[in-house]
Formats: structure tokens, C-alpha cells, sequence
């Protein structure tokens, strides 16, 4: 079983920036890729990006440029950097990852507020 913790979100003004993270315990040596998705209210769940074991990233089209997907394998720990905040982006932020043997993950996420 892999555990995924979530934090750093908050509130912030257009324009600013936030720093999230993905903390993972448990049966760390398990996981592969891992990814942060988002769902603001009354819409579906998105993908923002996604990275893998080796450190390949994909970004969703409305983030790229402005958001950096990372992990530190040595501290288990994946972060999302966000820069460049727009109000659209305002939104539940989900932590996922993905085992070798096929299990999913997911955090119980974080709420990212940005104001106009």
C-alpha cells in the first residue's frame, strides 16, 4: 500500500505562485509514474502533468509554460511548481501515482484558490 499526502495549497492573487507537494509513505519502492490532477467545481477531473520513474514530464495544454512537475526519489516526494497563477486555475489539486503491478493511487488533495 502506498499512502499520498498533499500539501501547500492555499489561497493566492493572479499572477502569483505556490508551490505543492506530494508526500508518499508506505511501499514506496513500488511506485512508478506519478501525476497531479485537478478539479474545479462543477468539472471534470483534469490532468496537469505527469512525470515517471526516470523523470520524463507531460504537461495538460492549459499549464504548459507556467507549471513545473519534479520528484525527489531520495525524499519520496513529488512536487508541483505553479507559476504565472491564473483564476481558472483554481481548483482541487489530487497527487497520483501508479505501482509497477498496476495499483493507483491517490491523495485526498489540496485547494488551490486563485484570485482576480
Amino acid at each position: 500500500q502506498v499512502q499520498l499526502v498533499e500539501s501547500g495549497g492555499g489561497l493566492v492573487q493572479a499572477g502569483g505562485s505556490l508551490r505543492l507537494s506530494c508526500a508518499a509513505t508506505g511501499s514506496i519502492f513500488s511506485i512508478g509514474a506519478m501525476a497531479w490532477l485537478r478539479q474545479a467545481p462543477g468539472k471534470q477531473r483534469e490532468l496537469v502533468a505527469d512525470i515517471t520513474s526516470g523523470g520524463s514530464t507531460t504537461y495538460g495544454d492549459s499549464v504548459k509554460g507556467r507549471f513545473t512537475i519534479s520528484r525527489d526519489n531520495a525524499k519520496n516526494t513529488m512536487y508541483l511548481q505553479m507559476n504565472s497563477l491564473k483564476p481558472e486555475d483554481t481548483a482541487v489539486y489530487y497527487c497520483y501515482a501508479t505501482s509497477y503491478s498496476g495499483m493507483a493511487y491517490w491523495g485526498k488533495g489540496t485547494l488551490v484558490t486563485v484570485s482576480s
